[in-house]
Parts: C-alpha cells; structure tokens; sequence
C-alpha cells in the first residue's frame, strides 16, 4: 500500500506570492519619501515668502505708528514757545527783572502740556527760571539753542548732544517786550520717552537726521554715528551666531530669499521709513531667525504628518501580511488533515488510489490557486486604491502650479495664512497702513478718508447710543492730501462732536459731504453748541474741564487743513449744537494758492 503525498504549503507560486508584497513596500516608500521631500521643499520655500512678506509688513506698520508719534510729539510741542513767548507774566518778569515766581509759571506749565522741561534765559543768556530750580543761574550763552533763537525771529528747533550720551531736542524762541529782545524761551521735546518703549520691544530701532546721523536708538552705542557705521558690528560674531548664519545661508539658498542686513552678526530685516521732519528718516531691524521659528514649526508639524502617515502605511501592510499568513496556516492545517483521513481510507481504496490521488492533487492545486488569487486580488485593491489617489493629488498639484494656482494647491496652509493675517488694525489695522505719513501728498477720495475715520472710532462710537447719518456723493471726491493726516483731521472733529453731545438726551451727528468749486465735509451735532467763536482756534483754547483736553486739537487740525492749502471753520447749528466745516480744493480744478484768494476776496 503506497502512500499518499501530503501537500506542501511553501509551493513556488506561493513563494512568489509572498515575495511580491516586499516589492510594492518598497515601492510605496520610495514614493512616499519622494513625494514628502517635494512637498516639505515647496512648503518651506512658500512659507518662507509669505511670513518674510508678513514680517515685513507688520515691521512697516509699527514704524509708521513710531514715526506718527514721534512726529505728534514734535508738532504738538513747537507751539509752547510761541505761546510762553506772548505770556505777560513772563515778558514782565524779563522787563522788571523780578523772577520770583517765574519758575513756579514754568512748572505749571509743564504740568499741564506735559513737555520734558522749559528754562527761561534773559537777554544775556543766563537762566533765570527752570523747571529744575537746580539750573538757576546756568549759562547757555554759548549754546546754539540761544543763538539760533536770537539770531531769528520764529521758533528754533535744535538737536544739542548731551553729556551723558544722546542728544537733547528743543525749541526756543525769542520773547519781546516793547519792541526789544528781553530773553529766550527754550522747550525741550521728551523723545526719549519714544526711545524707553521701542527698547521694550525686540526690533531694534533708530531715528537718524537729515545727515544721516543716528539721533535716537534703542542700541545707546548707535548714537551719534552714520546709520551704516552703527549697524555694522564692530566684533566678530559668537560661534552661536556663526551657526545660525550658516543655517539662515542655507535655507535662503533653498527659499531665494536674503536677509537685508547683518547687525551684530546676525542676520535681520531691515524696515526704513521717511519722517515727515526735516529729513528725518526712521529704521527698524527684525531678527530674521523669527521667521525661520515659524517656518521651521509649521515643517516640523507637515513631517509628523508624513512620519504619522508612513507607520500608518507600514501598519496596514504588515496586518495585510500578517492575515495572508493566518491565512496560509489555516489551509495547510486542513491539507494536513484531508492527507491524514485519506491515509486512513487507503486500506479500503486501494483500488481507487490512482484516482485518489489525481482528485487530491486537483483538489490541492485549486485550493493553491484560489488561496494565490484572493491574495492577488485583496493586494491589488488595497494597494491601487491609495496609488491612484496619490497620482490623482500629484497631476492636480503639478497642473495647479503650472497654471500659478498654488493657493489652490496649498488650500490647507493658506487657512493658515489667512489666520494670521487678522490679529491690526493696527495692522490690521496695521496697510491700511503702513502708509507713510507726513508731507507726501497723493490723490485720495475723501470719501474713503470718512469710511476709514469711521471705522476707527468704531470702538468709541459703541459706547454711546449716538445716532449718525451720513451723505455722500456717489462719485469719488478726489483732493490732494496727505491721507493720514487728513484722517486725524476728520476724527478729532468726530471725538469733538462726541464730546459735545454726551449730555444731549437724543444725541446725533450728522455728516454731509459735498463737491462743488471745493469739497465740503460737513460736520455737525445736536449738542450744547461753541460759546466762543473767537478763540475757537487759539492753541490751549478748551472748554472740557481739567484734564479732559489742553485744548490744541483744533489749532492742530486747523493748521493741517492750511497746509492742504484749505480751511477750517465753525458755526453754531439751528436751534443748538455746533457745525464745523472742512474745505479743500478740488484735484486738478484749483491749486491751494487760488483757492485762498477766492476766499479772501469773497470775504
């Protein structure tokens, strides 16, 4: 009685079988690798742009907010002279020569416009009343803010270098009594104030004059030297920072993008704006390295998502595997029982042995094929269902980005993008912006000027229950301004009519603007109306009480309106309250000269 053959599990087709998974691994890695590496090299050159370009127009922003403050500060403090000037208690102490209580003046003063410090100098240059009583009797005959001042009959501004480090900046004026030069009036501007809360703040920052000289910096060291003189670093850098140059050289190399500078070995982005003062410029330094922290956060997280996604992958193909295996097991099991029954019958069979063993054998290799195809047919599923889907992604990208959609392509990562961008205003609501300020007129609409000074006394307008109408033609108002200020104009009236009505039982403001020979921004309210027309425009000229205003708001105003080559005037309303209006020539009908001969001849 022979023996039936058992039948083997590990055939060739099966060895084959089996070797065909670690094939397609390897080629899920591979592609997995290549596709990773593109995506984390395309990302990190986009992100690298987009933050660089958001880093730098933030930086615009908050130099132009420095550079409006700075500015402010000046303007606000170049009327104090002339004002002190014309002040009788102080030009008869300098006529009588009885300085008592001059300084006492001085010091009330200072209280109430809050500038750095005043002195009081008589004719010969002696200081005869201070705000710091310890400089009584100092002589500043030799100074250039007292020879300035004599020299010339307006108000001096000087940049004087003190002795400790940094510059002083004052203004000073002569002080007449009877027609006769009797002293010098000299104020000195706090900018160093400005300087104290830019070092809070990482960028670095420096005003420099019209010479190009540093006047004022976070860095003391900078003070006093030419811009490109201060920021270059005097020492070699720390191997600390030799290290992240070479890792900012390389990833710049990658992304095409350069630092502008290097101040103290370390590479920066550098912001310059133009100060509307007499050619004064203002610069900001980012550190760099602050975009590469966000770049290098956003790859770290996009890696994770791959390295997550490959032990995925490797998961499912091993518990793929791992089941094809049970699977192998559980029919070798039942061949080896079907061998062990048949072994058992072959005494009764024998005669049927031959056939037996045909039909076993057929038996045997079905089985092997039907185990071979299941296998083929689950692998080939399960492995061109993601494949087909990954050359799906990739022809949609490629074709995205040769079409220059790569919005589209990164639609994830620019939900990132647009997160960002709301945080201004300053900046927000920081373009609307970063626009520079000062002396450099552009065609503007003034209806877009009313839109902006709107929303930014939003805040202060939910406050109140005001109701306000507003009229406004529907065609652009073009003027030739600059818009800033123009703005700071419109929303000074608006807090003036605020405060006007805060004890009207329905206040409401209305604003009607007009284009005829001129534009005309009406601006009028409901409220108590202006007790004195006269002296409405007079610097420290204020009906709030104390220390709700100094009353320089309008002189300010209405010295920018003049600058635009325009006018500022007030009425009272009809039956209350009170009407200020804005006037300004038309672009391209008038210029300011013209326009201020009309008016003075129709007067």
């Amino acid at each position: 009685m022979s023996q039936i053959p058992l039948i083997h599990t590990n055939s060739p087709a099966q060895a084959d079988s089996s070797a065909r998974p670690s094939v397609w691994v390897k080629v899920v890695v591979v592609a997995l690798i290549v596709f990773a590496f593109g995506v984390v090299l395309v990302t990190n050159r986009w992100l690298t742009e987009r933050f660089t370009e958001t880093t730098r127009n933030k930086a615009e922003l908050r130099l132009a907010l420095y550079s409006g403050n700075v500015v402010s500060e000046l303007q606000r403090t170049s009327v104090v002279p002339l004002l002190l000037s014309r002040d009788a208690a102080i030009s008869d102490a300098l006529t009588k020569g009885d300085f008592v209580h001059a300084s006492q003046r001085l010091i009330q003063v200072q209280a109430d416009i809050s500038v750095a410090s005043i002195l009081l100098l008589d004719a010969q240059g002696r200081t005869v009343g201070a705000t710091d009583r310890k400089l009584l009797g100092t002589p500043y005959r030799n100074a250039s803010f007292y020879v300035q001042a004599m020299q010339s009959g307006e108000t001096v501004f000087s940049t004087t270098p003190r002795a400790g480090g940094g510059y002083e900046f004052t203004y000073s004026q002569q002080v007449f009594a009877e027609g006769k030069s009797v002293g010098v009036i000299v104020v000195a501007v706090d900018l160093m104030k400005f300087e104290r809360a830019w070092a809070a703040l990482q960028d670095l920052v420096l005003v420099s004059d019209s010479e190009g000289k540093v006047i004022l910096s976070t860095e003391p060291r900078w003070r006093g030297k030419p811009v490109e003189q201060a920021i270059a670093a005097p020492d070699s850098p720390s191997a600390l920072n030799k290290a992240l140059n070479r890792a900012i050289s390389v990833t710049s190399d990658l992304t095409q993008n350069h630092p502008d500078a290097y101040v103290r070995g370390v590479a920066v982005l550098r912001t310059d704006n133009r100060m509307s003062f007499r050619g004064w410029h203002m610069a900001s330094f980012t550190a760099y390295d602050s975009v590469r922290e966000r770049v290098n956060g956003i790859l770290a997280l996009e890696i994770m998502g791959f390295a997550i996604l490959a032990a995925l992958t490797f998961y499912l193909l091993s518990r793929r595997a791992w089941s094809q295996t049970l699977t192998f097991r559980r029919e070798s099991l039942e061949l080896r029982k079907l061998n062990a029954r048949l072994q058992r019958e072959v005494a009764e069979r024998e005669k049927v042995q031959k056939d037996l063993a045909v039909a076993e054998q057929t038996l045997a290799q079905s089985s092997k094929l039907a185990a071979l195809g299941e296998m083929s047919a689950a692998v080939s599923h399960e492995l061109n269902q993601p494949l087909a889907a990954m050359k799906t992604y990739l022809a949609g990208a490629r074709l995205l980005l040769q079409r220059k959609r790569a919005e589209e392509a990164l639609s994830s990562f620019q939900r990132i993008d647009d997160l960002i961008d709301r945080m201004g205003a300053i900046t927000r609501q920081l373009k609307s912006y970063a626009r520079k300020g000062g002396d450099a007129f552009e065609p503007v609409d003034l209806r877009q000027c009313l839109s902006s000074a709107l929303a930014m006394m939003e805040p202060q307008l939910k406050l109140r229950v005001v109701k306000i109408t507003r009229s406004v033609p529907r065609q652009p108002v073009m003027v030739t301004v600059d818009r800033l200020r123009l703005e700071q104009v419109i929303i000074n009236l608006l807090r003036n009519a605020l405060d006007a009505t805060k004890d009207t039982r329905e206040p409401m403001i209305d604003l009607t603007l007009a284009a005829g020979n001129t534009a005309t921004l009406t601006v009028s309210d409901n409220g108590h109306g202006i007790a004195d027309l006269v002296n409405l425009f007079e610097p420290f000229y204020t009906t709030k009480r104390a220390g709700e205003g100094v009353g320089l708001g309008l002189a300010i105003s209405s010295g920018i309106m003049t600058d635009f080559g325009g006018r500022l005037t007030a009425r009272n309303g009809s039956p209350q309250g009170a009407v200020f209006e804005m006037q300004l020539p038309i672009l391209g009908q008038s210029t300011a000269q013209d326009m201020g001969q009309d008016v003075k001849a129709a007067e």
